[in-house]
């Protein structure tokens, strides 16, 4: 009977293997597709596309943002300033993920139709939640 569980134990334990390669190898697909979409985010601020930048808002987070006037004139008055460069960190906790470039740092949600800006232009307080310039609900 021993010599049949240690096959078995065995077994077991490839298979909670193979279960869990491909959750890693999810994870890193959703970080880098979270970094993706930050930083074309970050790449359509920079060329003024407002059109495109508001595509890429959380639907709260343009509602939020068209409250005052049009989604491209209310985010241009809000002056974010651009990130240079790749990614310094980004995290993924399940559907959220926050992608910190050296002067910004970018809070995302996924969608059906993939990762979307829920705030942007945020900058880390001490000991108190991230100060947002644009952010929804």
């Amino acid at each position: 009977m021993l010599a049949l569980m240690r096959p078995l134990a065995a077994r077991l334990m490839l298979a909670s293997l193979i279960l869990t390669l491909p959750g890693c190898a999810t994870a890193d697909a959703r970080t880098r597709a979270a970094q993706a979409a930050a930083t074309e985010f970050e790449s359509v601020l920079a060329e003024a596309d407002g059109r495109l930048a508001c595509d890429a808002l959380a639907p709260g987070t343009r509602q939020e943002l068209e409250q005052g006037a049009p989604c491209p004139v209310a985010l241009r008055s809000l002056q974010l300033a651009q990130a240079e460069g790749r990614a310094a960190a980004a995290d993924v906790y399940g559907s959220q993920a926050r992608v910190a470039f050296t002067s910004d740092t970018i809070f995302l949600s996924l969608f059906p139709d993939g990762w979307k800006v829920t705030a942007a232009g945020c900058a880390p307080r001490q000991g108190h939640p991230y100060r947002c310039r644009l952010k929804g609900d």
